[in-house]
């Protein structure tokens, strides 16, 4: 360890020789100072990993000291040490950001437990979460291998993602490398436990997870007939999990989480199929043949997602629920603030249904813009530049405004996101769909170890373009890549976001219902 350099005024500093030989023992170097005003001179001189610094001391006070230390260099912590217990100081000196606070007499071992709390803190944590990890290592593979249900998967899927979060500001990458090949294992046994699975789903009688068609009946409805409070209800297009965590203490602030469940997103997990989907209450193939004048399929060349708002009052209206509700698309930050200002005049509805489309907007900029590449390079980074949007968004004023109205607030969204790393090779014809991550259409070709393969697509309540049409969806972190100009297409989308496959990522989202505090 290179030797820890430490500032010590106190104007008895000669009655402190044994801890300051204690201290030098152990590899800590001390440079002592008996009145204040030589050491503001000293503390201006020298760069110092830490202060202790006597709070009653003749001439300049310990307050006065700390006061002028942190305009000179408010990053070094400091420690204050006092005779002192009365709780004006305390506060006084809290107030000026001190790092920590020892009552005399102090003994050699309380200096040294505040010296670790404070330089040591970051690798002490990191060092206990790589030990804790890797204990975890081995009962989370154990895990994926006998994870047989869809409960299971999910149980799999928040491991990973806490150890993620956990080890987010470590700075071993071999630790890092470890959980991301092991994310990749849990995806690839995840898209066989998909492709075993998914189509008894669609069986009436079959055990199976809240998807996108019935999230709103199962868990938004009741809440509703509670009766208790109006409810917001926002989806946030295109939010991992990770993201929710990332903006999670954010809306802490304002609200407390009364439950999380997470649901399952329908295949493909795209926009146009999940969130009509969430606002129908319908599969796909329902709606084309209830509403086709709201229905759109992969080769219409316009908006797919028009008529939300459409789709969510006539499904209010077949569950029999005569409310007072309004629908708002926010797309960019001019309508959300509009929003945000307007909110007071929703108070008397029952249902505020908001569509947020900026991570959605995101993860397309990643893909066309070098700067949002360059500040989104991986999942910690995305997730960073999530919550830097979310801290500074018309959306968390929106979350202010319902929690001072005594709104309740349901946060979703209609499907997640992965960073794609390998291309896949795909022919189809001139009508196949343009998604990365599924195709459909005519004579597609593909890999099959690469895709699921859904050849009948009503059985998993998706339309069929023509008698011939069949769905692919991409498993793993894989993007299904043209063979023609192939090289380009693969520079060009290798490490981006993109949705619409079979992952952990895309299809296992968050659903938070929470209190206003």
């Amino acid at each position: 360890m290179n030797s820890i350099k430490i500032l010590w005024v106190d104007d008895e500093i000669d009655l402190l020789k044994p801890h300051i030989l204690f201290l030098e023992q152990k590899n800590y170097h001390v440079t002592t100072c008996n009145n204040g005003r030589d050491a503001l001179d000293i503390f201006q001189d020298e760069n110092f990993d830490v202060v202790f610094l006597d709070e009653n001391m003749p001439g300049l006070s310990g307050l006065e000291v700390l006061s002028e230390m942190k305009e000179k260099k408010s990053s070094t912590p400091i420690i204050m040490i006092t005779k002192s217990e009365e709780e004006f100081i305390m506060e006084e000196a809290i107030g000026s950001k001190i790092a920590d606070y020892l009552i005399k007499p102090v003994n050699p071992n309380q200096i040294l437990l505040s010296l670790k709390k404070n330089l040591d803190h970051s690798r002490l944590i990191s060092e206990k979460t790589t030990l804790d990890y890797q204990k975890e290592f081995r009962k989370i593979a154990m895990d994926m291998g006998m994870a047989r249900s869809y409960t299971d998967w999910v149980e799999v899927y928040k491991k990973l993602l806490f150890w993620e979060l956990e080890l987010e500001h470590t700075e071993d990458s071999n630790l890092i490398n470890i959980l991301e090949s092991q994310k990749q294992e849990a995806n690839f046994q995840f898209g066989k436990f998909i492709e075993r699975n998914y189509e008894d789903w669609f069986d009436p009688k079959a055990e199976k997870p809240i998807l996108s068609h019935t999230v709103f009946r199962e868990w938004v409805v009741p809440e509703l007939v509670k009766k208790e409070k109006p409810i917001l209800f926002i989806v946030v297009d295109n939010m991992r999990y990770d993201q929710w965590k990332a903006m999670e203490s954010s809306v802490n602030t304002y609200y407390k989480v009364e439950k999380e469940l997470p649901y399952f997103a329908m295949l493909p997990t795209a926009t146009q199929y999940a969130r009509n989907a969430l606002f129908s209450g319908l599969l796909p193939a329902d709606m084309e043949k209830q509403f086709p004048q709201y229905w759109k399929n992969d080769t219409y060349e316009g908006g797919k997602n028009n008529f939300e708002a459409e789709f969510l009052t006539a499904h209010l209206k077949r569950l029999g629920l005569n409310i007072k509700h309004d629908y708002f698309k926010i797309t960019n930050f001019q309508t959300g603030k509009k929003l945000a200002e307007n909110f007071r005049g929703l108070k008397d509805n029952q249902l505020v249904a908001v569509v947020y489309n900026f991570v959605d907007m995101l993860s397309h900029a990643k893909t066309e813009m070098e700067v949002v590449k360059e500040l989104a390079s991986d999942d910690k980074a995305y997730r960073s530049l999530t919550l830097s949007w979310f801290k500074n968004s018309p959306l968390l004023e929106i979350i202010q405004q319902a929690q001072k109205l005594g709104f309740k607030l349901i946060i979703t969204t209609d499907h997640g996101t992965i960073n794609v790393k390998n291309p896949s090779k795909v022919i189809g014809d001139k009508n196949t769909s343009l998604n990365l991550r599924y195709k459909t259409g005519r004579s597609l070709t593909y890999e099959d170890k690469d895709v699921y393969v859904v050849k009948d697509p009503k059985k998993v309540g998706l339309p069929a373009i023509n008698m011939s049409s069949s769905f692919i969806f991409a498993k793993n972190d894989l993007f299904l890549a043209y063979v023609n100009n192939y090289n380009h297409y693969v520079s060009y989308y290798r490490n981006t976001y993109q949705h619409g496959g079979i992952s952990l990522e895309e299809m296992i989202i968050p659903f938070i219902v929470l209190n206003p505090r």
